[in-house]
C-alpha cells in the first residue's frame, strides 16, 4: 500500500530546496530516488519540486494578493496538460473541404499527383470554387504527405475485374520483329505501345466496344481511342486518325500479339508510312508495361468495367474520350522510372523522377522535340480550361453509363 496524501506532501516539503539548487544530474538523481517512493510520474513531481514554495503576486478586486504554489490534484494536472499546444493549424477545415472537392473532381489522385496538378491549375480553381487568396495560397504549399494525410478519413477505393479477351494473331510474327524493352536512344518521343481493353461486361459473347490505348514511350502522352469492335479495320483507322492529330511525329509502334494488330492491314499501313512495327513477347506483359499500365489507371478508372455495344454507346465513348486526353496529356502529371539500381542482396531499387511531370512538359523539355512541334503544344494549351475539360468529361461519362447494358451476376475473371 502506498503513502498517503499528507505524508507524500511532507517529504515533498523536505526536499524541495535540495531539488530546486541541485544541477540537472543531481534533480535527474533525486526523481529517480523519490518518484517510486511517493508514487508519481516523474514529469508531476519534477513539475511540483520545482514550484513548490514560489510566490506570485496578482491583483484581485484592485489589490494585490500573495499566492503560494501547493501541491495540485493529478486530476486537474492531467487536465492542464490534455490541452492543446504548439502552433495552431495551418490547414483549417476549410481548406480540407476544398481540397476534399477538388480530388473528387479530378478522379481521387493520390497526393504526390494531385500537388503538382494543383500548383498547374490554381488560378482556374479559384474560379471554378470562388477561393480566396489564402485558400490559393494554401493549394499552392500544400504537400504530397499533408494531402494523403488530410484525406484520409474519406479515401474510399473500389476495385473490380474485367475479362480479358486478347486471342492470339498467328500470321505475320515472322515478318514482325520482337522487342523485349526499348533502348536508351528509342525513348525519345515518337515510339508507341499500343493496347486495347475490351467493355464486354461480365461476358464474352457478341460484339462489344473496345479502347484502344496508344502510349508514348518517352514522354508519356496517351491517347485513348473508342473503337466499335476489334476489327482489323477500325484499328488501323484510330492509328492513323492518332498519327495525323498529334503534335509530333510518330516513328514506331509497339504491340503485343493480339490479331487485332498481327494483320496484313496494319503491317502495310506502316511500311507505306515509314512506321516501325514491333511486338512484344507471348505471354510477357512487362514488354508493354507503358501501356498496360494505363488499363486500370486510365481507362478501367473512367469508364469502369460495364458492357457497352452498340454504335451509339461507341460515339458516347469517344465524346469521354475527346475530353480525357487533354486533361492526361496537359495538365495530369506521371512520376517515370528513369533507373533500376541493383542492390547487394540481389533485389532492384526502383529510381523515380523527383518531381511529377505531365507528358506536355516531358516534350517541351526534350531535345528531339522540333521548335514548331513544341509552338503547336503551346498555342493547344492555351486554349484549354482543366476545369471546364473535366465538367464536360463528367458529363459525358454519366450519359455514356446510361448506355451500359444491363447483366446477370456473372462471376468475372483475369483483369485486361
Amino acid at each position: 500500500m502506498g503513502l498517503d496524501m499528507k505524508t507524500r506532501k511532507k517529504i515533498c516539503g523536505e526536499i524541495f530546496r535540495r531539488y530546486q539548487k541541485a544541477s540537472k544530474e543531481g534533480k535527474s538523481r533525486i526523481l529517480a530516488e523519490y518518484a517510486p517512493l511517493l508514487g508519481y510520474n516523474r514529469d508531476y513531481l519534477a513539475y511540483q519540486l520545482t514550484n513548490w514554495g514560489k510566490k506570485r503576486y496578482a491583483l484581485v478586486d484592485g489589490k494585490p494578493v500573495k499566492f503560494t504554489a501547493k501541491p495540485a490534484p493529478q486530476g486537474r494536472r492531467k487536465a492542464i496538460r490534455g490541452k492543446r499546444t504548439g502552433r495552431p493549424e495551418k490547414y483549417n477545415p476549410a481548406f480540407v473541404t476544398v481540397l476534399r472537392d477538388v480530388w473528387e473532381l479530378f478522379d481521387f489522385q493520390c497526393g504526390k499527383l494531385l500537388a503538382p496538378l494543383l500548383r498547374g491549375m490554381t488560378s482556374f480553381l479559384a474560379i471554378e470554387f470562388n477561393l480566396s487568396e489564402t485558400l490559393q495560397a494554401l493549394l499552392k504549399s500544400v504537400s504530397p504527405a499533408t494531402i494523403d494525410r488530410k484525406l484520409r478519413k474519406v479515401k474510399e477505393r473500389y476495385r473490380g475485374k474485367g475479362i480479358r479477351t486478347t486471342k492470339p494473331g498467328s500470321l505475320l510474327k515472322s515478318q514482325i520483329p520482337v522487342r523485349v524493352c526499348f533502348d536508351r536512344d528509342e525513348r525519345k518521343p515518337g515510339f508507341f505501345e499500343l493496347d486495347t481493353v475490351s467493355h464486354c461486361g461480365a461476358r464474352v459473347c457478341g460484339q462489344f466496344c473496345q479502347t484502344l490505348t496508344v502510349t508514348d514511350v518517352g514522354s508519356g502522352w496517351t491517347e485513348e481511342c473508342a473503337l466499335l469492335n476489334n476489327a482489323h479495320r477500325w484499328v488501323k483507322v484510330q492509328i492513323a486518325h492518332t498519327r495525323n492529330t498529334l503534335p509530333f511525329p510518330m516513328l514506331g509502334i509497339d504491340s503485343d500479339n493480339g490479331g487485332e494488330f498481327i494483320n496484313h492491314q496494319l503491317l502495310d499501313w506502316c511500311v507505306q508510312n515509314n512506321i516501325k512495327f514491333t511486338r512484344g513477347r507471348p505471354y510477357r506483359k512487362n514488354d508493354n508495361c507503358f501501356v498496360e499500365q494505363k488499363n486500370g489507371d486510365v481507362v478501367r478508372k473512367t469508364v469502369g468495367y460495364a458492357r457497352f455495344e452498340g454504335q451509339n454507346a461507341c460515339d458516347a465513348l469517344a465524346e469521354v474520350y475527346r475530353f480525357l486526353n487533354p486533361l492526361l496529356n496537359y495538365w495530369y502529371p506521371t512520376l517515370r522510372l528513369t533507373a533500376k539500381e541493383k542492390l547487394p542482396s540481389g533485389r532492384y531499387k526502383k529510381i523515380y523522377e523527383k518531381e511529377p511531370k505531365t507528358p506536355y512538359q516531358r516534350l517541351l523539355e526534350s531535345p528531339d522535340v522540333s521548335d514548331e512541334c513544341k509552338e503547336e503544344l503551346r498555342r493547344r494549351k492555351a486554349a484549354l480550361n482543366p476545369v471546364g475539360l473535366k465538367r464536360a468529361l463528367d458529363e459525358a461519362r454519366d450519359r455514356l453509363l446510361k448506355l451500359s447494358v444491363i447483366e446477370s451476376s456473372i462471376p468475372s475473371s483475369k483483369v485486361s
